[in-house]
């Protein structure tokens, strides 16, 4: 494989220890890597070389990893994984309502991180469009799988992959309940069928860019204790 398609890997931590074990681990995996000290020096890196996925530490001095992802989420989608050496729940979901993909907690296996990789760099390759470019689901919503993006109301709202995917297999099966264990499969990978807080907080995500009033949604709807179900509906492809 030549050098330049290789994906890139940036990695984020003020140990340069653990930043040589893992460059030297994922190199062996055949990524390029990119590395970065702080936060602001991530921002740079991300700016200017456009890595593929983003490694990046939480417990960093100054700008600690929670700020350098809210950073990051405003000027790019880049796929992230956070490193944590706390294993409490709310920092789990703190870092992926900021917008993370995923999570590893320290210390971990090199196995363990090129799994997590691997993983979320297929889950952000989309899928292939349903039919032809858009399905109007009423006059309100309309979905774009072309242009990875829902219009709602007549203004173009773009999603993340993860989004987009969790959507995709929502509507492609409308007014079929899917279990959490399907869409965690389909969605994240089968390894992560039993992490519920990512469906749920996705799920939350996609509402508050699709529902007209996300508290009493008329979408995306909850069957309890089972899964969730897109609102069955006439198929009308806008051309």
């Amino acid at each position: 494989m030549e050098a330049a398609d290789k994906k890139l890997i940036l990695v984020v931590d003020d140990e340069p220890r653990m930043i040589r074990f893992i460059r030297m681990n994922l190199e062996l995996e055949g990524y390029r890597v990119s590395e970065a000290l702080n936060g602001l020096e991530a921002l740079e890196k991300v700016r200017d070389e456009l890595p593929d996925l983003v490694v990046l530490d939480v417990m960093m001095p100054q700008m600690d990893g929670f700020e350098t992802l809210e950073r990051i989420r405003e000027i790019s989608t880049v796929p992230v994984i956070m490193l944590t050496v706390k294993a409490e729940e709310e920092d789990k979901i703190r870092g992926l309502e900021l917008g993370a993909d995923d999570y590893v907690i320290k210390p971990f296996s090199p196995r363990e991180l090129s799994s997590r990789i691997k993983a979320l760099l297929r889950r952000v390759e989309m899928p292939a469009p349903m039919g032809k470019t858009a399905i109007k689901v009423d006059d309100h919503l309309t979905i774009d799988f072309q242009r990875y993006e829902v219009i709602v109301d007549g203004k173009p709202i773009k999603l993340r992959p993860t989004e987009y995917r969790l959507l995709y297999h929502l509507v492609n099966n409308a007014g079929w309940v899917m279990s959490h264990e399907t869409l965690l499969s389909k969605v994240w990978g089968h390894e992560y069928r039993d992490e519920t807080h990512y469906l749920r907080l996705y799920i939350t995500y996609l509402r508050q860019k699709i529902e007209p009033d996300p508290a009493n949604p008329k979408y995306i709807l909850t069957e309890r204790g089972v899964g969730y179900r897109f609102v069955d509906f006439k198929r009308d492809r806008v051309d």
